[in-house]
């Protein structure tokens, strides 16, 4: 199952909750999309200290700090969400909790200490599929926690197109909400304090980059030159309004183009920030990702751009995947360079130490050895950063009213997000809330329901986020879990459809890395593992409340409107007919642990046993 994040957030959630939070009504009108491109400057000089490498000498040692896959999780991730998994000396592993921006906020600002030179960069989805905390407020507290926490430069990601275009041209520039206007009396968002860099989206009509492209850091003589793009695929992850007028290009043509122009300029110090990632070979964030050899510890997509990507770069920060690595990929000369991801939600930073020649201006790189980089992970026993509390206790109260309230009670941790294993227990219940939202004859007739992985976002934790009572779920823990607002669709689909969607969850451009949809009770079958591609589903196993599938019958499925546009790949889906909008799937899922749980009886997990495994 692939673990990467890959829905998008409707622009409509919780429009009335939000606009009945704000302090101060008047809005202002949406920020006009940039079209900006060329060289500009970032130049944060606000780190000092005492680091290797004087101003007098001919290198000098830049400490990189960088992270990925943020998601506006400002507050610790609940369950195995928020944890990483650490390798102990003695070989044996240990979960680690991890996370939360008091506490990135500090490990960056320590981590700081004693280098003169240092910048701090990010590879996207900063932003989107964000908890409450951030998401009622489309993300303005993440932006202004990253302006705190002093991040110099990030790419986007595809999560930064969830609310489309307008949306992330204000989180740039600043301006209140078009619609829900501004949240705190006299208080005008001011945009981020950083640039998203997007060197691979152009505007259709013009061609030309809808943000900056890449952006020059300097200190005290040194330039470091960055180059932010997001996958090429964006738009296969993504709504189609979200990136509607949009165009997605090559990752490697696109950043070779621009490596060649500030190498023009003189800037010959290079680094890309990618949200691509892969997969490493080892879950474990200290795994040391080059022991098996150079290169052979991570797979995926990444892998295969760090190999393409002009030798003019010195280091890929990349992401997307939500895992852990800090591997060495040579590049197309044959040089040692270093590929880094820092897993998700700040439980992760990494340091890689790139050492400057200040006579020919690049990072020095010989052939055994690229740079230094080592993934720390951001654990909660250290002291929270006081500025990030006291801006979420600030945020924590204007959204109370909304994420407080309790919708229903669990008897033990229900997992989705943490869980590696194709099915999952909330995949199975989000599943069967969205069939009971939409099962009844006059509301859409259902038969089953099919969920997308990459659309939960977290675990539903047992123990108490608050003061509200270990087993209670507040309607922000569900709103974390079911972020995006995505109206809840039925279609009609042959039973050959639906064994061909079942079937994409394993090949085409999902055979690489499985996307196994979470299914509602009723709907088993058998998952074969040992085979390849299409084959892995077994099309005799495929049953519906016990009875064979059968190709030629009509089916009622429902679904969220991101599968039922074809997203992540499941193109069939598209083919549904006689459509029917029920409601969210937020409201699905709190409307059915409302229905489902009480204090004295409270919802037991799902157990998972819908999709058979064969290893």
């Amino acid at each position: 199952m692939s673990p990467r994040p890959q829905r998008r957030r409707a622009s409509r959630l919780l429009t009335a909750g939000a606009a009945a939070l704000a302090v101060a009504a008047g809005s202002t009108a949406a920020a006009a999309p940039a079209g900006a491109e060329g060289n500009t400057t970032a130049s944060h000089a606000r780190h000092t200290g005492h680091g290797h490498g004087g101003h007098s000498g001919r290198t000098v040692d830049v400490q990189l700090l960088s992270f990925n896959d943020f998601h506006g999780n400002l507050e610790a991730p609940q369950g195995s969400s928020g944890t990483v998994e650490e390798v102990q000396p003695d070989g044996s592993r240990k979960k680690v909790e991890a996370g939360g921006v008091e506490y990135l906020a500090n490990s960056l600002r320590t981590a700081r200490k004693g280098h003169p030179y240092s910048v701090t960069a990010a590879a996207g989805d900063m932003v989107g599929a964000s908890p409450l905390l951030s998401g009622l407020f489309h993300d303005e507290p993440t932006i202004e926690a990253m302006n705190k926490l002093g991040l110099d430069v990030t790419s986007v990601g595809n999560h930064e197109f969830d609310e489309g275009r307008a949306e992330l041209t204000r989180l740039q520039k600043g301006g209140c909400h078009p619609t829900d206007g501004c949240y705190e009396k006299g208080k005008r968002f001011k945009g981020a304090d950083f640039p998203y860099l997007a060197a691979n989206v152009t505007d259709e009509k013009t061609g030309r980059p809808i943000l900056k492209p890449y952006t020059v850091w300097k200190h005290k003589g040194v330039k470091i030159g960055f180059i932010g793009v997001t996958l090429e695929g964006t738009p296969d992850v993504v709504s189609a309004s979200g990136v509607k007028g949009l165009k997605f290009h090559d990752e490697v043509e696109t950043i070779d183009k621009y490596a060649k122009e500030l190498d023009r300029q003189g800037v010959k110090s290079i680094v890309a920030l990618v949200h691509e990632g892969g997969m490493p070979a080892s879950t474990a964030y200290n795994y040391d990702c080059d022991s098996p050899g150079p290169g052979s510890g991570i797979s995926g997509p990444i892998a295969e751009i760090a190999k393409k990507v002009t030798p003019k770069v010195d280091a890929l920060v990349t992401g997307h995947t939500h895992q852990a690595y800090a591997c060495t990929v040579p590049d197309p000369s044959g040089m040692p360079r270093t590929v880094t991801s820092a897993a998700s939600f700040g439980k992760l930073y990494t340091d890689t130490t790139l050492t400057y020649d200040r006579r020919t201006k690049d990072i020095v790189r010989t052939s055994v050895k690229s740079a230094t980089a080592r993934n720390h992970v951001v654990n909660r026993t250290q002291p929270k950063a006081a500025d990030m509390t006291a801006l979420i206790q600030r945020w924590n109260k204007l959204a109370a009213p909304v994420a407080d309230k309790p919708v229903g009670y669990i008897s033990a941790d229900i997992p989705g997000r943490g869980q590696a294993t194709p099915e999952t227990p909330l995949g199975d219940l989000i599943a069967d809330a969205q069939l009971a939202a939409v099962k009844a004859a006059d509301k859409g007739g259902a038969q089953l329901a099919l969920m997308n992985p990459g659309g939960i976002r977290s675990d539903l934790a047992h123990k108490a986020s608050g003061s509200e009572g270990d087993g209670v779920v507040t309607y922000g823990e569900a709103f974390t879990v079911q972020p995006f607002t995505n109206m809840t669709n039925v279609v009609t689909l042959t039973g050959a459809q639906l064994l061909t969607a079942l079937q994409q969850q394993v090949s085409g451009p999902n055979e690489a890395s499985p996307k196994i949809l979470q299914v509602s009770k009723g709907l088993t079958y058998t998952l074969d593992l040992t085979k390849s591609g299409a084959g892995r589903v077994v099309k005799d196993s495929v049953r519906l409340d016990g009875a064979p599938l059968d190709p030629a019958k009509t089916y009622r499925v429902a679904m969220n409107e991101f599968l039922a546009g074809g997203g992540d790949g499941f193109t069939v889906l598209k083919e549904g007919k006689d459509k029917y909008v029920g409601p969210s799937d937020l409201d699905a899922l709190t409307a059915y642990l409302t229905a489902n749980s009480s204090a004295t009886a409270p919802l037991a997990p799902p157990k998972a046993d819908r999709i058979t495994v064969t290893k």
